[in-house]
Parts: C-alpha cells; structure tokens; sequence
C-alpha cells in the first residue's frame, strides 16, 4: 500500500465492494482518487453489480482527505484546479452512480473524506468515526464538499463544522445531523448490518432501485459546473501567502 490502492470484488449476490486505501491515515492523492472515481463509473455500469459497498482499507481512518504532500506543492491555478477537482469527481461518480453506494466509515473522516461519506447513499459508521472540516484552518474552506456535505446534514450543521475547523465532531453528532443512518460499537457489527441490507438491496429491483437514485439526487444535475468552479475557488486561495503560512504552520505541528 505505499503509493495508496484502490481494488473492487463482486460477489456471486451482486454486491460489489470497492476499497480505497493509502498509508498516511488513507489520505488520496490525485492519481488514486481517479482510480477510485473510474472504479465507481466502471462498477456500476455493470449489469451484475445491483449495489455497491465504499469502503476503506484499515481500521483507524476512513479518510484523511487530500494528499497533504500534493497541497503543498501546488504553483499555478492550474494545478489547484486539478488538484481540487480530485474529491469532485469522485462526489459526483458517486452522485451519477446508478446503483446505490453504501459507505461503511470506520474511523475518522476528516475534509474530503466527510465529503465522500456525504455523498454515499447510506452510510454506516462506528463510534469511533468523528467527522472534520478542517479546511478553513488552513486558509481555505471547505468548498468542492460543501454541497455534499450540506444536502446531507443541511446549512447550519455544515456551518457549524466550517466555522469550528479545528474540533472533531462525534459520531452520534453525525448521526443526529443525517450524515450516518447507524452508528454501532465495532466495526464487527457494522459490517453484519451493512451485509444484510446490501443483500435486501441486491435482491430488490433494480430498475426500481435507479430510480429511486435519481429521485434521491435531484436538484443536483448542475454539480458537475458546480463543483468544478468550487475546485477553481479552492484552487486559487492557495496560492495565496496566507494559505502557505497557514499550511507550513500546520505541517509543523
């Protein structure tokens, strides 16, 4: 896992479990999180898959968000772009996915990975998954998973975690808010109840399953723009001095 992994696997029911991992707290450079949107795309295009199950590798964080090392070494706004539009593009993957995506978060999700737990379908999470925004701490904000974020657990709750980027909010918090459907103690019981409703969603119909989806989802047919010229926001703010200060500060701690 030294360069970070994204696998999948299908099982004989239709559920497909896509994994994405990488060894700094499963912090996602740009090459895995395309990987991990391509995955997404391919797998549920599949006419086997009849649900999917996001998941990642370990038991200590469910993501760090974006590769610290690539924010820093950011130039142009080009690059920004690029390097913003990673967590974007996995949002929206998920977002037109045709088949339902559960999230099952296990430890921590801290900016782009409350971003992905937003956008999932369902999520589980255990009492071990504090969510954070901790974008605008290192003069940014949280602006490509602001919306996934805010359509879950609503304005004042996305508010309240922008505005305090350095606090980590509790699972059952997350869960009161809408971001998780079901907290449980260990990841053990978790993943007994992630398998029996994956497996009632396998068996349902799945034409009746797509559309419920794009039911789900609407109001969102813009994200695409959206989200691109959020990318561009973000993209430009660190390039500023105050952000580079904010972000050298940071990797001193």
């Amino acid at each position: 896992m030294k360069n970070g992994h994204v696998t999948h696997e299908i099982s004989e029911k239709g559920i497909a479990t896509i994994e994405f991992g990488h060894p700094q707290s499963n912090s996602l450079p740009g090459k895995i999180l395309e990987k991990l949107r391509k995955t997404i795309t391919d797998v549920g295009a599949q006419d086997d898959v009849k649900v999917i199950v996001l998941k990642s590798a370990g038991d200590r964080a469910f993501c760090g968000g974006a590769s610290f090392d690539e924010l820093v070494a950011i130039n142009d706004e080009k690059t920004g772009l690029q390097f913003f539009s990673g967590f974007a593009n996995v949002i929206n993957a998920i977002r037109k996915c045709p088949k339902l995506v559960i999230g099952r978060v296990q430890g921590k999700a801290v900016g782009g990975g409350v971003g992905i737990a937003s956008a999932v379908d369902y999520c589980f999470a255990t009492k071990h998954s504090a969510v954070k925004l901790s974008e605008l701490a290192v003069g940014i904000g949280p602006f490509v998973v602001g919306p996934a974020v805010q359509r879950k657990v609503g304005l004042s709750a996305f508010s309240q975690m922008t505005i305090n980027a350095t606090e980590f909010w509790p699972a059952e918090w997350a869960r009161e808010k809408g971001l998780y459907m079901e907290v449980y103690e260990s990841a053990e019981e978790m993943d007994a109840a992630i398998q029996i409703l994956a497996e009632k969603l396998a068996a349902s119909n799945p034409e009746a399953v797509t559309k419920l989806k794009r039911v789900f989802w609407e109001g969102t047919e813009k994200w695409d723009n959206l989200l691109k010229v959020r990318a561009a926001i973000s993209g430009e703010l660190v390039l500023s001095d105050f952000t580079k200060n904010a972000i050298n500060a940071f990797k001193k701690k």
